[in-house]
């Protein structure tokens, strides 16, 4: 992408609020500078939302031929802390194509560069892309009913990319060392973890109204996430909610436990099931985790985070790599 994307005060606020996250560092400067940043430290998964406007392009112009596409992997690998007025740039690569089960498994990935040209963010999108064969064919018609004028929320044409071998993205670039060198400020020590402590359990309710905001403040605008209609054409029992909701509700899980939203290194989900939320009740997520391994050198540690949702996993394999002061 040609033009830069300047994160701002306020969205880091309001992508906060968006998943439920209210770390102080994420809120106010004080609390933010106490723990070393210059700025207000956007949430774990708030690169999703410059992703959201980078990636249009390559959906609109290569992607094409789908109906609806759904996620179901999402890798976050963090190199430095974004926060408040960083600028920054996205390189855009479908970096693999794969045909499984006579599905289109496509992986988009997103290498965020700041104004100091380090790497700050690489983000992995893995979405499956659907068509009129396996949903209503009349879905395409349906969205265009509904959707917020200035967007295309669908990949339509004859066109499809072909199958080949995942290639790395981001070659030759710097990768900024700053989350894996700078001390963070955790509310515990590495000394004062062990394999198998478990964080303490926290279950999220989401309504209808929860979705729209999200899908207003993400730049998420598939109408299976609040409209009854679009989302029984696509197949599903109701409205659901974002996966990459579910995935900074988690990511705030964790980093709740930390005490430092930038010591998370590394968060990677795969997406198993949906939290379903209907228009007359709230729908809830159920998190729990443990400390799956630990190094001693580097004083980090893997964390296992299982999610729930009327009794279904939401998240088939959940991890986050964390370092402690």
């Amino acid at each position: 992408m040609a033009d830069y994307y300047e994160v701002g005060r306020e969205k880091i606020r309001e992508y906060a609020r968006a998943v439920q996250d209210f770390h102080p560092a994420h809120w106010s400067e004080d609390a933010a500078a106490e723990l070393g940043y210059s700025g207000l430290v956007a949430p774990t998964t708030f690169i999703s939302t410059a992703a959201m406007l980078a990636n249009r392009r390559l959906f609109e112009s290569v992607i094409t031929g789908y109906d609806v596409f759904v996620q179901t992997d999402q890798v976050f690998e963090m190199y430095k802390p974004v926060t408040t007025g960083d600028q920054l740039v996205s390189d855009v690569e479908l970096s693999s194509v794969r045909r499984i089960a006579g599905k289109d498994l496509m992986t988009v990935t997103n290498t965020f560069v700041d104004q100091t040209g380090d790497v700050v963010h690489v983000m992995h999108t893995t979405v499956v892309g659907v068509t009129g064969e396996d949903v209503d064919a009349g879905i395409s018609e349906s969205i265009d009913r509904v959707i917020m004028h200035g967007i295309d929320a669908t990949s339509r044409g004859s066109a499809r990319p072909e199958a080949s071998e995942e290639t790395p993205a981001g070659d030759g670039l710097r990768h900024s060392p700053i989350s894996h060198g700078r001390t963070p400020g955790t509310a515990m020590r590495f000394e004062d973890i062990s394999v198998g402590d478990e964080l303490p359990a926290r279950t999220v309710a989401l309504t209808r109204g929860d979705l729209v905001n999200y899908a207003g403040v993400a730049g998420d605008a598939n109408p299976i996430h609040w409209h009854d209609g679009v989302a029984s054409l696509a197949g599903l029992p109701d409205v659901i909610a974002h996966g990459m909701l579910t995935m900074g509700l988690g990511a705030g899980f964790v980093t709740g436990w930390l005490g430092d939203p930038g010591a998370i290194t590394r968060y990677g989900v795969r997406l198993s099931n949906y939290t379903v939320v209907a228009a007359d009740t709230a729908g809830t997520v159920e998190f729990t985790g443990r400390v799956k391994s630990v190094d001693p050198e580097s004083r980090s540690a893997v964390v296992v985070i299982i999610a729930k949702s009327a009794g279904r996993k939401i998240f088939g394999l959940a991890t986050a790599n964390v370092r402690l002061a």
